[in-house]
């Protein structure tokens, strides 16, 4: 998840959201990881769960990193006292567990799924299944595609 993070850091552009779904331990914090250390961000990325969003501003003169943890809120009213959309133009903005509660946004946006393995027997192995909404992502080539 931090490899398919640091590719996808390098078609992001400011104004872009990304929202991250999966179960509990699909590698969403870790590709948020690798989102930050492509972007060139102050880290160390780590969830905020418990404080709900961080900014990490770029080192590389590139766009910050917002990254939000939606797990813990109910409603779309809750993610508007984030006042997300206040950065939303100049930076990426990641959430985790957006699905449901981020769309209203923006409209254009990549969503990424990630599946942990059904079985001990496949290990480690995750599965990211990637959906590009809207203009914004025509014609761009994304990992994995």
């Amino acid at each position: 998840m931090h490899a398919l993070g640091r590719e996808l850091a390098a078609v992001l552009r400011p104004g872009d959201l990304v929202v991250l779904t999966g179960d509990l331990g699909a590698g969403k914090t870790t590709l948020a990881q690798g989102l930050g250390d492509g972007l060139g961000v102050r880290g160390p990325v780590t969830s905020p769960t418990f404080v709900i969003s961080r900014v990490h501003p770029s080192l590389v003169g590139g766009p910050a990193l917002v990254h939000v943890d939606a797990y813990r809120l109910g409603s779309a009213a809750e993610v508007d006292d984030l006042d997300l959309d206040a950065s939303l133009e100049e930076a990426v903005t990641v959430v985790e567990w957006g699905a449901g509660l981020v769309e209203q946004l923006a409209a254009d946006r990549l969503e990424v799924h990630l599946e942990r393995p059904a079985t001990e027997a496949e290990g480690e192995l995750r599965r990211a299944v990637l959906r590009a909404v809207g203009g914004r992502w025509e014609g761009v080539a994304l990992p994995g595609a």
